[in-house]
């Protein structure tokens, strides 16, 4: 019988952070572990002014990952015209190196690294081609570093969860490269770094993740559900910055899914719409436009190609799958007996394992 044990190490009271845990560069490196079961990646995305999105990946092991699988990075581009160039590539380990010191990050000739201005905020820089893909971007951290409570889950059974997002909202310039044509590039930015031991799918059902930014405010948010059988139990940090100030750091966060619809590229339903509310803090409603990635998980499995495995698959594990969103967001923020009522776009995922 799996455990249905949960801890999340807030710094309290209860659910939240008083006093927020001060995010040092080691926090943002490498999580050596000895067990066969761990898994860590980094991640980088930022939208652009020239109206494309870009999104990296430098993975040492994701959890569904055979132990002795390889690292690998991951490229997409959303671009402005609706289309998306996605590629990877896998890198033996004598190609690839991990400190934990600090973000120190190579795999191939791919690298993420960390810088520490004395007198300011953190920076990174980041590099990423392959396949005729390439963007190589710094990002200007505008918000501290951010980790909700000492940044660990930890389930039964010795499996955890970290995370550390290294730049909640950062200035990003460089370049983005595609097919030989190079452009000089600016936008806003985020990087995030997550790390563990288990098997996630055997205990996580669903989680939807985004973040939102207006001129006054950001904000951030993961909701993951745990499986029946681990206890449905919901965790659901959220981070509320103004400026350049964290002002929220809570896991007291209800989330409300409106009516579903059919996705038939990812053989599911999702919500038209998500409400994210902290009691006498704020109320979030994101309501979605568009679709702009969903996809059947399955389609990664080599043997689920074949349709008679794939509805057997379906009938056993489910129908995980991945889903994108462009959404409108409406934020009321109580600040006493007033509120402030923020409206914007934003983009926001949800991915469901079973």
């Amino acid at each position: 019988m799996p455990s249905t044990a949960i801890t999340e190490v807030w710094n309290g009271p209860g659910r939240r952070d008083g006093d927020l845990t001060t995010v040092v560069p080691h926090h943002n490196g490498l999580h050596p572990s000895p067990s066969r079961a761990a898994f860590e990646h980094w991640y980088f995305d930022a939208q652009l002014d020239s109206g494309h999105v870009v999104v990296g990946f430098l993975t040492k092991r994701r959890p569904e990952d055979l132990p002795w699988a390889r690292p690998w990075v991951e490229l997409i581009v959303y671009t402005p015209d609706g289309g998306r160039r996605q590629v990877a590539k896998r890198y033996p380990h004598s190609a690839t190196s991990f400190s934990a010191a600090a973000c120190d990050v190579r795999i191939g000739d791919n690298s993420a690294r960390s810088e520490f201005p004395a007198d300011g905020l953190p920076i990174h820089q980041v590099r990423l081609a392959e396949d005729g893909v390439a963007f190589e971007l710094t990002f200007e951290n505008e918000t501290p570093s951010w980790m909700p409570g000492k940044g660990e889950t930890r389930f039964g059974d010795g499996e955890t969860f970290g995370w550390v997002v290294g730049a909640p909202r950062a200035r990003v310039h460089g370049t983005l490269e595609i097919d030989g044509e190079t452009l000089s590039v600016t936008g806003r930015g985020y990087a995030d770094h997550n790390w563990g031991v288990g098997d996630m799918k055997r205990i996580i059902d669903r989680w939807h993740w985004g973040r939102l930014y207006t001129d006054e405010y950001s904000l951030l948010y993961a909701n993951v559900l745990t499986q029946p059988q681990r206890g449905g139990h919901a965790i659901a940090p959220l981070m509320l910055a103004r400026g350049g100030e964290v002002v929220l750091s809570t896991g007291e966060t209800v989330l409300t899914e409106g009516p579903k619809r059919y996705d038939a590229i990812a053989g599911r339903e999702f919500p038209e719409w998500i409400e994210l509310r902290v009691p006498d803090q704020l109320e979030l409603r994101l309501t979605v436009q568009k679709v702009i990635h969903a996809q059947d998980l399955l389609d990664d499995v080599p043997i689920a190609r074949s349709r008679l495995l794939r509805l057997l698959l379906h009938r056993v594990i489910g129908h995980p799958a991945y889903f994108r969103f462009q959404s409108c967001f409406e934020l009321t923020v109580h600040n006493g007996n007033a509120a402030e009522r923020q409206v914007g776009t934003t983009l926001h995922e949800l991915v469901a394992l079973r």
